[in-house]
């Protein structure tokens, strides 16, 4: 195992940290005027950790079981069609995060919905499912992730160490939003501020982010799937 793979890896661990399941619902969440529940945030950050996490596991051992079959269904026709048609649905899902389009409607029910999340009468597992919630939703666009997993199985480490691997990962991946939550409860008053910046940010500027990641990962996609199947003679 090489510095440069820890290297890399820490990086794109570090891109995944600043996505919305990772970033964004934790900083609506501290932005929350009723008191702390430092447990369900700690609950959340574990659960969307978690859930990664088994996800990569999943992954890796999908393709340690089945990479034979894997790479033949991949390269066949079958699989370069069904290629195909997931980038063209990437790339038209993402005009669906056009921020132009995309008013806040609903802005006085989400509050509602995060004072009835942190209120004493809910239940951690609230924030738990809305973790796995996130994680689903972001399946499409785990492509640091997936580009780490595809480094480390390239290394040809072995599982357990691969586990290891996935595990930091995981961790370090939620190492900012775990930093911010320590922020908010030593220094409230400085790090709210901030807070309300990164809000306003990810809110205005992250759907667009999202969109032009859509769109460019689904025109990747397609074009290499079209060029195989009709200039190439796959």
């Amino acid at each position: 195992m090489s510095a440069v793979l820890l290297a890399s890896l820490a990086g794109l661990a570090l891109l995944d940290s600043t996505s919305i399941g990772t970033l964004f619902i934790p900083v609506w969440l501290l932005l929350t005027p009723m008191r702390l529940r430092v447990g369900r945030i700690v609950v959340y950050l574990l659960t969307i950790a978690s859930f990664y996490f088994l996800i990569g596991l999943a992954v890796v051992a999908g393709v340690a079981s089945f990479g034979d079959e894997l790479g033949e269904l991949v390269d066949s026709r079958v699989g370069l069609w069904i290629q195909l048609v997931l980038g063209v649905g990437m790339f038209v899902l993402s005009f669906r995060f056009d921020p132009k389009r995309r008013k806040d409607k609903g802005g006085g029910a989400v509050v509602r919905w995060r004072e009835r999340a942190m209120s004493g009468s809910s239940s951690a597992l609230v924030l738990a499912g809305l973790a796995v919630l996130a994680g689903l939703a972001e399946l499409v666009m785990m492509l640091p992730y997936l580009g780490a997993i595809a480094m480390m199985t390239a290394a040809e480490l072995s599982f357990v160490t691969t586990a290891l691997l996935l595990a930091g990962y995981c961790l370090l991946m939620i190492t900012p939003a775990a930093v911010l939550l320590g922020a908010r409860i030593v220094a409230e008053g400085k790090i709210m501020p901030v807070l309300e910046r990164l809000n306003r940010w990810v809110s205005s500027k992250g759907a667009g982010a999202t969109g032009w990641l859509l769109a460019i990962a689904g025109f990747l996609v397609a074009r290499d799937a079209a060029a195989r199947l009709w200039f190439l003679g796959g």
